[in-house]
């Protein structure tokens, strides 16, 4: 028997105001844009038509039906085993991370593909380049240092009219370095967007999965299993997300000159003051923790720059002017 019907706004709390999931699902709709979704619709214990959140299968089938409905995606797959991640939440942080661009344009954010972006740890599901190329005709870069991740994103890119020469996706041979073979001679990128690895080892990123799939099952005992797995690169590294942000810090620093603005989710929220020392001790000229929220869930992005005021007017001038 199902609990009361919920009444419920359409809108979903926290999300930003042009996420395009910032309303409930429309089921109906997504169905026609992607029929594999239909056979996992159920009516939850509120009798809303939902999905079991917990069966990664169906998640999957969402995700595809979200790209398909609302970004023009007529391919989209990940490998066995890979993350499959949610679609609201990293389309908040590209349009946050748009307001943050257009806060120095005159409150205008600009658009078009001279405006280039750097997906760090972009993974094999392209999540957000498909956003920031479908909503603001931005170029993407997207690195990783799984091979297996690139090669099954070249065929999303080789699969989508919207991504071919919007997209170009380059494998990072040595883990440790973040920038360096990625960033070319004479290259420019007005952002860079990440979404480290907040695990500090394999142990800690199983007893993260077991806790999620629990809550969303409510078993005693969930089994590891498709898309929630996850892959070492995508999931962990030695020290954490700590380790990893300090990293990127350093080695930004290196090319400072060549990036409006840095930045990269933080999991932790205690975390931040470390990363704030971190970026004041290196010399960053601004820094910024643009915080997000989904119903009760908060997460944060911290953003930081190494052009002075002087530099900035003349980045925008020279790259940004005639097209915002």
């Amino acid at each position: 028997m199902h609990n009361q019907k919920k009444d419920h706004s359409n809108l979903k709390p926290g999300l930003h105001p042009r996420n395009r999931h910032a309303v409930r699902y429309d089921f109906d709709q997504l169905v026609k844009h992607s029929s594999n979704l239909e056979g996992y619709l159920n009516l939850n214990q509120y009798g809303d038509i939902s999905i079991d959140f917990s069966n990664p299968d169906a998640v999957f089938a969402l995700n595809e039906a979200l790209l398909k409905s609302h970004y023009n995606i007529e391919y989209w797959s990940i490998p066995e085993g890979y993350l499959c991640p949610p679609i609201p939440g990293r389309a908040d942080y590209i349009h946050h991370a748009a307001d943050l661009l257009a806060k120095a344009n005159n409150g205008l954010i600009p658009k078009g593909d001279q405006i280039r972006c750097l997906d760090i740890g972009v993974g094999a599901n392209c999540v957000y380049p498909i956003v920031g190329i479908h909503d603001y005709e931005w170029s993407f870069v997207g690195s990783d240092i799984d091979q297996k991740s690139i090669e099954s994103a070249e065929i999303v890119v080789e699969r989508n009219p919207l991504l071919k020469d919007r997209l170009e996706l380059r494998l990072q041979p040595e883990p440790k370095d973040i920038f360096k073979t990625i960033f070319l001679s004479d290259e420019f990128f007005d952002l860079v967007v990440c979404n480290p690895p907040f695990h500090a080892s394999q142990a800690d990123a199983e007893a993260a999965t077991f806790r999620k799939l629990g809550n969303l099952s409510r078993q005693n005992k969930p089994s590891l299993t498709r898309n929630f797995g996850g892959q070492q690169a995508e999931l962990w590294c030695e020290g954490g997300e700590l380790s990893f942000i300090n990293a990127m810090i350093s080695q930004s620093k290196i090319f400072g000159d060549s990036c409006f603005w840095f930045s990269t989710l933080v999991s932790k929220e205690s975390n931040l003051e470390k990363i704030v020392k971190s970026l004041r001790g290196i010399g960053a000229f601004d820094h910024q923790t643009i915080s997000m929220a989904q119903g009760n869930k908060k997460s944060r992005f911290i953003a930081w720059t190494f052009l002075d005021s002087k530099a900035q007017n003349s980045w925008i001038d020279k790259r940004w002017i005639s097209r915002s």
